[in-house]
């Protein structure tokens, strides 16, 4: 069964390590502040100013004073900082973050990625993913593996405006654990009942399947 939102943002969250600054991106990357794995030390930088940056928080506990950048509400974790974006993003330039998690609309098979601009359609704006893009050199990208009509996301040329070149490193989507390198997508995991020819079938762009393919484990 393919994963869902929560699954992704699960399996995003085994890649984190002790000690590491991590910046999570707008939509199902923010999910991964909620699962960070038990015995590890993980600082959350947003890139609107604030760095220890907690899960969401409660219904009902609320500050609408304390959001992200993309405006939802979160917690702080004890020892958090506010900044301005300058700071911000001389932390994001000054490549200190060790783990950026992006979404996006598409995914070259070279690590191009596309993921702030529909043409023709109304956007409030690129945001900071060209900056963290252009720094960052651990990139996940948090992903459905196929649109609303069934087409594939993971292509060997992104067909959307660009937000970065070759910089991708890894996707995780509904269907797959992918590595990104040598111009192809490799495969490394499968979600829970999905198949190999099933991920076949979703990607556009070239596949590089081992033998074997383990299956997720979500905790």
């Amino acid at each position: 069964m393919a994963l869902d939102k929560i699954g992704i943002a699960k399996r995003i969250a085994q890649e984190l390590e002790d000690g590491f600054y991590v910046n999570l991106g707008i939509g199902i990357p923010t999910l991964v502040a909620n699962y960070v794995p038990e015995g590890i030390q993980v600082e959350f930088q947003s890139e609107n100013g604030i760095l220890g940056m907690g899960n969401f928080p409660y219904e009902g506990e609320e500050d609408a004073d304390l959001i992200n950048a993309g405006k939802q509400t979160i917690t702080a974790q004890p020892g958090a900082v506010y900044f301005d974006s300058s700071t911000s993003f001389g932390m994001i330039r000054g490549n200190h973050v060790q783990l950026t998690v992006l979404g996006a609309m598409e995914v070259a098979a070279n690590g191009d990625i596309a993921n702030w601009k529909i043409p023709g359609k109304m956007v409030k704006g690129m945001g900071g993913a060209m900056d963290l893009v252009g720094s960052a050199e651990n990139i996940i990208v948090a992903m459905m593996h196929t649109n609303k009509k069934g087409e594939s996301k993971l292509l060997s040329e992104c067909s959307l405006p660009l937000t970065g070149v070759n910089c991708v490193t890894k996707v995780v989507t509904n269907l797959a654990y992918l590595e990104v390198k040598d111009g192809a997508f490799h495969l490394i995991e499968r979600a829970p009942g999905v198949t190999v020819e099933e991920i076949k079938a979703a990607t556009e762009g070239d596949l590089v399947v081992p033998d074997n393919v383990p299956e997720m484990k979500l905790v």
